[in-house]
């Protein structure tokens, strides 16, 4: 099941009949006789510290209200083990539902299982977490870095040297670089000459960024694992006032502005949609708590903005 969601089109989240923005209160207390007051959603993020994350929290939270839900929401700073307190620390609190945005997609698997155990359903959202999930909702990563880089080898005529801004080892930013790297590798005429670890965060990728520029006074391209990470190495590219072509993951408000600007170095973004990406989460959550069988996986699409598109695109 593949979920297309064109720019403005919030009606193909409503298309499903769980869908958290069509469901009133008296419909879920219906669907669910034998519970006693409110859900209660556990919402874990790597991160809120990121426009991504913050939008998908914010969703949630109207989500949670318009369905009469207690939500209560976790920041794991990238640290696994601060992740997996988190979880146990809302399982004790009683949550029917667990919607986890994994630090680490490995290390969070017993935390997955002890929720299974509960009896608490577990949805991952953006992306994938090891253990006994009853869904996955996340973007088409691959086809992201895909879009992204071959927009990239085309706007660089197809030949040079290109760098990659990495990221935390989730499975999200693996496939983003495995597609990047795939899209590359089809022009034969350019060259991969660094990796370096960005960590999605703006100083981080920053620093690393003016390392690679002096390092690689032939750099052409650069591609960004996500627009937090492009931010930072935009600046650098900026202040190094070398001619650095620069595409990245995400459609983050202030990236899309970026590359509006007219001679930008930010050429595109490949766009996701955090904010439909969690209500499919909740809907699907919702649907699996009420007896209906639910898909494995609900990938969703994304659309690569360039700047013509970036006048209209936002999250």
């Amino acid at each position: 099941m593949t979920i297309r969601l064109p720019h403005g089109l919030r009606a193909a989240v409503c298309s499903l009949a769980v869908a958290v923005a069509a469901i009133s209160t008296p419909c879920v207390q219906a669907a669910d006789a034998s519970k006693s007051g409110p859900y209660k959603i556990g919402v874990s993020f790597q991160e809120i510290n990121n426009p991504y994350f913050v939008t998908m929290k914010d969703a949630l939270q109207d989500a949670s209200k318009s369905i009469g839900a207690d939500l209560l929401v976790t920041d794991a700073r990238h640290d696994v083990s601060k992740q997996l307190s988190d979880i146990e620390d809302m399982l004790q609190k009683g949550i029917d539902i667990l919607i986890i945005n994994p630090t680490d997609s490995v290390g969070v698997q017993s935390a997955v299982k002890q929720a299974h155990d509960k009896g608490v359903v577990v949805v991952a959202v953006d992306a994938q977490a090891d253990g006994p999930l009853d869904s996955f909702v996340g973007s088409k990563n691959y086809d992201a870095g895909v879009q992204a880089c071959d927009y990239l080898a085309k706007n660089i005529g197809g030949k040079g040297d290109v760098g990659i801004l990495d990221g935390i080892a989730v499975v999200p930013i693996l496939e983003r670089v495995r597609g990047c790297k795939d899209a590359l590798g089809k022009y034969p005429d350019i060259k991969i000459v660094s990796i370096q670890n960005g960590k999605q965060e703006r100083d981080q990728a920053l620093s690393v960024t003016e390392n690679m520029l002096q390092a690689q006074p032939n750099l052409k391209g650069l591609f960004s694992v996500n627009d937090n990470g492009s931010l930072g190495a935009l600046a650098a590219i900026e202040s190094s006032g070398m001619d650095v072509k620069l595409t990245s993951v995400d459609g983050a408000p202030e990236a899309i502005k970026e590359i509006q600007k007219p001679g930008s170095k930010f050429i595109a973004t490949s766009a996701q949609y955090p904010r439909d990406q969690v209500r499919l989460a909740l809907g699907v959550a919702l649907a699996r708590k009420w007896g209906a069988q639910v898909p494995k996986a609900i990938p969703v699409d994304i659309l690569l903005v360039d700047q013509a598109k970036a006048k209209t695109f936002s999250w």
